[in-house]
């Protein structure tokens, strides 16, 4: 066995892992709240596999109700070493067809209202988003995807809504005239939290529609993403299979291990003592040190 423990944040589909060895639900309890759902653990080939469902099984939990701080948390303590996030999404480039997968490289975050970090009062640490996603893991996605005989573009920006709605076509033009390539509803704050966690983070998106941006196209509707979604859902799974047992047997540390480094500008003497005990995860290594 290796040292990678890998964390699967995704949809309902993907815990049916032909190759997932010994796998058993376990609870895991957050000082941050209730994760989505117990995680599925086991392992492939040499990797050791931590999967959440981000919806909870049977897909109950809204996205703006998904507590992501106990999602991160909880795989943070469940010895994740890194993360892979799954995730549907809708196109806002012609290039990106329904049915095609992406790397996101990065993220404009248009929630509202979301709690986005571990940190705050009594302890306050400001990481770096400038690179929001781990260039490691994405290739490593990447290549699993054509591996398997899928078709994967390597990097797009993901523009994060809130929903649960989709959008509407001034909204949908809109984030096309910021840059914005693919749209969903899950990204942030889940790719803030893994970097304060320091995890490692990379998402592969499926495309399952064309936003509501082109004229001459109907709207997105439920039906229609599912449909796509049904039809990605095996070739996942296989990128999941492809994407651990290509992982090199050896982990060699990521900058991102140490995200934390430097970031902590709270004095020492004015520490909130119960913020720090559930930081214990989280910032398990730097507390540790200090």
């Amino acid at each position: 066995m290796s040292d990678w423990t890998i964390g699967i944040i995704g949809g309902s589909g993907l815990y049916a892992i032909d190759a997932l060895e010994d796998a058993q639900w376990i609870p895991v309890l957050s000082p941050w709240g209730e994760p989505s759902d117990e995680i599925l653990c086991g392992k492939i080939d040499h990797v050791r596999v931590r999967f959440l469902p981000r919806h909870g099984r049977g897909h109950r939990i809204a996205p703006s109700n998904i507590d992501a701080r106990a999602n991160i948390d909880a795989l943070k303590r469940a010895g994740c070493t890194d993360i892979l996030a799954i995730s549907a999404v809708g196109s806002l480039s012609e290039e990106l067809a329904p049915g095609r997968f992406v790397t996101v490289d990065q993220f404009i975050d248009n929630t509202r209202g979301r709690r986005s970090s571990f940190f705050g009062d009594g302890f306050v640490a400001h990481v770096s988003m400038a690179d929001p996603v781990c260039p490691r893991l994405s290739k490593h996605a990447a290549r699993s995807v054509t591996k398997i005989g899928g078709e994967c573009t390597e990097g797009a920006t993901y523009l994060a809504m809130e929903g649960p709605q989709f959008s509407s076509r001034a909204e949908s033009r809109l984030y096309r005239h910021w840059g914005a390539e693919v749209i969903g509803m899950t990204g942030m704050p889940e790719a803030k939290l893994a970097r304060e966690a320091e995890l490692p983070y990379a998402l592969l998106a499926m495309v399952t529609d064309y936003d509501s941006w082109r004229d001459d196209a109907e709207t997105v509707d439920v039906a229609q993403v599912v449909e796509q979604m049904q039809r990605n859902s095996k070739l996942a799974r296989k990128a999941v299979e492809a994407f651990c047992m290509g992982l090199p047997k050896k982990r060699n540390p990521s900058p991102i291990d140490h995200a934390l480094t430097d970031a902590v500008i709270t004095a020492p003497d004015k520490h909130d003592k119960a913020l720090l005990a559930k930081l214990d995860a989280v910032a398990g290594r730097l507390l540790r040190q200090g």
